[in-house]
């Protein structure tokens, strides 16, 4: 079966997944040559008993755009992780969950699908019907594997804009992702090293 790649952004008010709030979620379904194949994006109304981090604020403060999209009509969290289970679910070819990095969105994600859905991302000991049936792929070490760079390099300002699909990388989750979805692509057409 064809892998799809769902190269998944968020966008949060702190740092603590469940103590903060996922503000925003944005993924594309991706072929490995690149094509996109489906686009995910929502806003989610704060997570209940969590407040924002007051440092994280300050950065938004400075990133306006950022911040409208992120809280721009916030829909229930229950809401929007069925979406996101049902959109994963209705994809063609078998899907991989990937972010850059993995470390940072993917435990948003998994705290919001077992608190919202009951489901797991990925298989973990005694998850019923996880989301992914494969180990997800963390883009930032995929990076730094495939370009033989430093894993502390291997940050959007320092990869050529071509490399990102010419996207600007806002901090709004479905442009990242956008632009992270054709890093990917760029990284699989590499010659295999050699």
């Amino acid at each position: 079966m064809t892998l799809v790649y769902v190269v998944t952004d968020t966008e949060f008010d702190g740092p603590t997944p469940g103590r903060n709030s996922l503000l925003s979620v944005g993924a594309v379904a991706v072929t490995a040559d690149g094509r996109e194949v489906s686009a995910f994006e929502a806003v989610l109304a704060p997570f209940p008993g969590a407040e924002p981090d007051p440092g994280t604020l300050a950065w938004f403060a400075g990133e306006p755009e950022a911040w409208a999209a992120a809280t721009r009509d916030p829909q229930p969290p229950e809401a929007v992780m069925a979406r996101f289970v049902a959109w994963v679910r209705d994809l063609p070819g078998d899907p991989v969950f990937a972010a850059h990095p993995l470390a940072v969105d993917g435990p948003w994600m998994d705290l919001y699908l077992q608190r919202f859905t009951g489901t797991r991302l990925v298989p973990v000991p005694r998850a019923v019907d996880p989301l992914f049936r494969d180990v997800p792929l963390c883009l930032h070490a995929f990076a730094a594997g495939r370009l033989h760079w430093p894993p502390e390099r291997c940050r959007v300002e320092h990869y050529p804009a071509e490399w990102l699909g010419e996207t600007a990388h806002t901090h709004c989750a479905l442009d990242d992702a956008r632009g992270y979805g054709r890093l990917l692509a760029h990284l699989l057409r590499l010659p295999p090293p050699g």
